[in-house]
């Protein structure tokens, strides 16, 4: 069992500061899905009235504390910046790679920090200021494969997966969500930590606060030069062509049409999610739902909303224009 940890309000603070950039989140639960057995993340809304929740001190304390695990979105769509870049390994030489990775930046003279995690670890780095997402990713996967590190997708199912997953996000959309550090992760029982640092909460957060955080003088002199490299490019359609999508006359939209291999767990279908799987999510092939009785109620269990999954399938939902 975990032993009980009190958070201070000094570190809520500095935890918020370095990990948190938008008022959205997950919350992984509490329980095990009766099913698949997995602990899915979804975002919490407010009895009653079904609004979203933000992101609170106490939602964060009660992570640290262990109460509950939050998921963290990289990018705030208003700017399209991060604080941070993670870097998600999990397969056989998961450890050896972000090694690898670890080493080379400090040749750049960033300092990354390595978290443990279930199958592998989790690589950060920190930015001095909220940077462009598409900076971001542009250094990271020209590092990788400069390295011959894998990245997952473009051909491969192993490899490492960056957040910020996206370089931008529209209005309403989220990304994807990575475990919060240093909380309990509910599957597994138990909380992983950086390597940097005794495990301790308060040393640990030190540790956090006194690695070199990464300027976007840096940041843009590290990319000069350099592009997204073309097999890992996410094409989106374009605002015109999302506003102006409208349905073939009597054409009802059907999710059963645009998605593969399906298997019955209880009441449900269930199946890989588009939108996950465009971004190199859902391995497992398990995280969207589909009624068996009404097809037209679907969910998924990562939590990305119907507008993401019609859009993933290059059916998205009509946007009204005004007259």
């Amino acid at each position: 069992m975990e032993t009980a940890i009190k958070a201070a309000s000094e570190i809520v603070r500095d935890y918020k500061r370095l990990f948190v950039n938008r008022g959205a989140y997950t919350l992984q639960s509490s329980r095990p899905h009766p099913e698949s057995g997995r602990y899915y993340y979804f975002r919490p809304k407010a009895k009653g009235t079904g609004a979203e929740l933000s992101l609170t001190a106490a939602t964060i304390r009660r992570h640290l504390e262990g109460e509950l695990t939050i998921g963290l979105y990289a990018i705030n769509p208003s700017t399209q910046r991060a604080k941070w870049v993670a870097i998600d390994a999990d397969y056989a030489s998961a450890m050896e790679d972000l090694l690898k990775l670890q080493y080379f930046l400090q040749q750049d003279s960033v300092e990354a920090a390595l978290e443990m995690s279930k199958r592998g670890g989790h690589l950060w780095i920190f930015m001095q200021k909220p940077a462009l997402a598409r900076e971001c990713r542009i250094y990271i996967y020209n590092l990788a494969l400069k390295l011959g590190v894998r990245i997952k997708g473009a051909g491969l199912a192993e490899g490492i997966e960056v957040f910020p997953k996206h370089d931008e996000l529209r209005e309403g959309e989220f990304g994807n969500a990575i475990r919060g550090p240093l909380g309990i992760h509910r599957g597994a029982n138990r909380r992983y930590w950086f390597y940097g640092a005794d495990y301790d909460l308060e040393k640990q957060i030190s540790y956090l606060n006194h690695l070199r955080k990464v300027s976007e003088e840096q940041l843009r002199t590290f990319i000069a030069g350099k592009t997204m490299p073309p097999e890992f490019a996410r094409k989106r359609p374009s605002a015109h062509q999302f506003g102006s999508f409208v349905h073939a006359p009597g054409h009802e939209f059907r999710i059963l049409d645009h998605v593969g291999k399906l298997r019955k767990v209880g009441r449900n279908y269930v199946t890989q999610c588009p939108s996950c799987a465009e971004a190199g999510q859902d391995r497992s092939g398990d995280n969207l739902a589909i009624s068996i009785e009404d097809p037209r109620k679907y969910l998924c269990w990562a939590g990305c909303q119907k507008e993401m999954i019609r859009r993933a399938v290059g059916c998205p939902i009509r946007v009204r224009q005004s007259a």
